[in-house]
């Protein structure tokens, strides 16, 4: 029986813009930006020169320990490979292709007829060299999670509640691919050895219900759990309560109670690089808010830049104040409309000026609505002073680090103060911190020995 979560708002979701376009096959540009670090872990360095011919598919960066190569979305030449801005906020390396619109496929992008006489290692090391990763934004390495899981798991959970506002790409992936869903669900059950998956996903996706069910009719190994439309629904932890009535604890990740939760775009791209041996270079995005002329559900080329994208739906309504990656509630605000679509991306977003809820000075007035609706059981309102003070011991006490950063204390602050920017502060503070002690007790530790060592030659002379 399906479990509720403390805390949580009711944001309009704004999904009626762009719920009832079907996606588009959006046509690349003449050049892609395929960054070097689209994930969570050690960046890829470049297997190709500038200069080198390349195809689709093809796999362009690579690294050792917690990475996941990123391979060329179209066919033809690599003209750059230098730093280029980022959706993070930086600059990373990238590969700068020249598309010459043949769509020419490497060799590797082979179709399976069958699966049965693969073991659960083979089909991890089909899911690592296909480069997925978590897709709803956390952009985690999956063959890492599942491998960390294999043996402590016994709920899979499949995120399609999408309860971010504005973002209906994973929506129309449902409704227009189910047999992806599916068919990446039990490629999990087989390598996790269990029989049975469940599917989370709200009530205000009403077709991509009817679509599951349809397909599902007949078959006991995948249940589709309909909940009440509540934002953050579609977090890890909150999932994971939802489903299996168990509490990740702090610290903790899902793996801890028995759980492994899969973004919907992350399990169709399990399909895809299994069964259709086609790595990640391409995804759903939800171009959409009011700050657009139009807006609309792309298929699109991993490295197409933001600005392509705002073109093609015929660009700003008006002066925009701001154009988000991600939706409104955990969106980053971009600096640069060059940054390139990257695994991790599911909606670009335009906000008009008139949606801005800011406050010119923002005081805390105590009310304690933020410690209400946090679904993480934590103190917004202590967190916040204890930022502002730089107290790190308190902050750790206050379990700072738990923090999401949904943002749904901010959306319920009366005083609009920036709450989650200052929790992201306080976790570079305490992480800061961290480094510096370590780096003290280490000089110290070198001291010691040196002045042991030399005690030691005095003593021998």
């Amino acid at each position: 029986m399906a479990k509720s979560f403390f805390g949580g708002v009711h944001p309009n979701d704004m999904k009626s813009l762009t719920a009832s376009k079907s996606v588009e096959i959006l046509t690349p540009p003449e050049q892609v930006i395929i960054p070097m670090s689209q994930h969570i872990g050690a960046p890829c360095k470049p297997l190709v020169e500038v200069g080198d011919t390349v195809k689709m598919g093809q796999k362009i960066g690579d690294n050792a320990g917690l990475c996941v190569p990123v391979h060329s979305s179209v066919s033809g030449k690599v003209v750059a490979i230098e730093a280029r801005p980022h959706t993070g906020g930086s600059n990373v390396l990238a590969v700068i292709i020249e598309n010459d619109f043949q769509d020419t496929p490497d060799e590797s992008m082979v179709a399976r007829e069958s699966i049965d006489d693969l073991s659960a290692e083979e089909l991890i090391e089909i899911i690592h060299q296909g480069g997925c990763v978590g897709m709803g934004g956390a952009t985690f390495p999956t063959h890492v999670k599942i491998n960390s899981g294999i043996g402590k798991v016994d709920t899979i959970i499949v995120n399609a509640a999408e309860c971010e506002p504005y973002i209906t790409a994973d929506d129309r992936l449902i409704r227009e691919h189910p047999e992806k869903i599916l068919g990446g669900v039990r490629v999990l059950l087989k390598i996790f050895g269990l029989e049975k998956a469940h599917i989370v996903i709200e009530s205000n996706k009403p077709e991509a219900i009817e679509v599951l069910k349809k397909e599902l009719a007949g078959t006991n190994d995948v249940e589709v759990m309909v909940q009440p439309v509540m934002y953050p629904q579609g977090a890890e932890k909150q999932l994971c309560q939802t489903v299996t009535g168990r509490e990740v604890p702090p610290g903790g990740l899902p793996a801890a109670i028995g759980c492994a939760v899969f973004n919907t775009a992350s399990v169709a791209a399990i399909y895809d690089a299994v069964w259709l041996g086609r790595p990640l270079f391409e995804r759903n995005v939800t171009v959409g808010g009011l700050g657009l002329k139009d807006q609309k559900n792309y298929r699109v080329r991993i490295g197409t830049p933001f600005q392509f994208l705002i073109d093609s739906v015929g660009g700003f309504s008006t002066d925009p104040y701001k154009v988000l990656t991600g939706g409104p509630m955990m969106g980053i605000a971009q600096y640069d409309l060059n940054v390139p679509v990257i695994k991790g991306t599911n909606a670009v977003t335009a906000l008009r000026r008139e949606d801005c809820v800011e406050e010119a000075n923002p005081t805390c007035i105590r009310c304690g609505k933020c410690i209400e609706v946090c679904p993480m059981h934590l103190m917004p309102l202590y967190m916040y002073m204890y930022e502002q003070k730089s107290d790190i011991e308190k902050l750790k006490e206050f379990n700072v680090t738990d923090c999401m950063e949904c943002g749904a204390c901010t959306y319920n602050c009366p005083a609009r103060i920036h709450l989650v920017h200052s929790f992201k502060t306080a976790k570079q503070k305490i992480t800061n911190a961290n480094n510096k002690a370590k780096a003290e007790a280490e000089a110290k530790a070198k001291a010691e020995e040196e002045k042991k060592a030399a005690a030691a030659a005095k003593e021998g002379n």
